[in-house]
């Protein structure tokens, strides 16, 4: 029971980062009118609902199969990333 417990905090966890980054998207996407941003701003949602939202599962119904969707959205955490910052060289680059 107490690893289950870590298994929901890291997912909560990850998702106030990742709410945080969606507020960052919101104030940059008037800023930078760029697709990477919007991109950047749905990858982070997908991210949040497969990464923390496997782990939520995981943790109330302990079926450990859910953990296999877990990466999915790691992947989709790190392309948001990518595109966030893509966004931001390819801004600076310009002005």
């Amino acid at each position: 029971m107490p690893d289950l417990l870590a298994v929901f905090e890291t997912g909560s966890r990850y998702q106030m980062y990742h709410a945080l980054a969606l507020f960052v998207v919101a104030l940059a996407t008037p800023r930078w009118p760029l697709s990477s941003v919007r991109v950047a701003g749905w990858l982070f949602i997908a991210g949040t609902l497969l990464f923390s939202g496997s782990l939520y599962a995981l943790a109330l119904t302990g079926m450990r199969s859910l953990g296999a969707i877990t990466p999915v959205g790691g992947l989709c955490f790190l392309a948001g990333w990518l595109a966030l910052a893509y966004a931001a060289v390819k801004v600076g680059v310009t002005q």
